[in-house]
């Protein structure tokens, strides 16, 4: 990785970190273990909609103890709106147990452990990490991220594992929260997987997508 490279990428993360200054975790949570629900509820669906799904959830089931000792049956019908609601019914409850038994109702603060909970893998260990310990030790990449990413020209890959190796090498620590944020903002806002608003785009200039679209056109 030149340094070129690094100048590129961190004067360009710049750019849309000042055109998103208020970008953050859309995700509505009350405690730690409601924020890592949440994140797993929002698996292929909204914040939007996780947001609408969760107030009942959590009034019923506010902690990981008693999710632990919810009927599956009643979580799906809870969560049924959020899609894959059978699934996520599983591992939410199931990893109400795990926090309850393994860690005495608190997620603990370490990215492996978080990983030895059900239904959560590197990505929603990342964000609870950024979300609940405010210590990046990584970036979560989801579909957002994989997708400006790869537009932009901070990597080629097309695993999330990888192109979290390439934005870990690009970007200096104190970035790496802010990187998750600012991109899924401007990948809902802005640079979206269908249509983008490349006029409106505030580093249009520098991405890779759309000069290759521009030559098209």
């Amino acid at each position: 990785m030149t340094n070129r490279n690094k100048k590129f990428a961190f004067d360009t993360m710049k750019l849309l970190i000042d055109f998103y200054p208020d970008a953050k975790c859309e995700l509505d949570a009350n405690n730690p273990f409601q924020m890592l629900v949440a994140v797993a509820l929002s698996a292929q669906c909204t914040d939007a909609r996780v947001n609408m799904t969760t107030p009942a959830l959590f009034s019923k089931y506010p902690n990981a103890a008693d999710l632990a000792k919810a009927d599956i049956k009643d979580v799906e019908n809870l969560i049924h709106s959020c899609g894959f609601y059978k699934n996520k019914a599983k591992n939410i409850v199931s990893a109400g147990i795990k926090v309850s038994n393994d860690f005495n109702g608190e997620l603990p603060h370490d990215l492996n452990l978080l990983m030895t909970i059900p239904g959560v893998g590197r990505k929603t260990a990342n964000v609870i990490m950024l979300e609940v310990f405010d210590d990046a030790q990584g970036i979560a990449v989801d579909t957002h991220v994989k997708r400006i990413s790869k537009r932009i020209g901070f990597t080629n890959e097309d695993t999330p594992e990888k192109v979290e190796q390439d934005l870990l090498k690009l970007f200096p620590r104190e970035f790496w929260k802010k990187i998750n944020h600012v991109l899924i903002f401007h990948g809902r806002r802005t640079c979206s997987a269908k249509n983008p608003k490349c006029a409106e785009c505030p580093i249009k200039d520098r991405c890779r997508y759309n000069q290759k679209t521009s030559s098209k056109n």
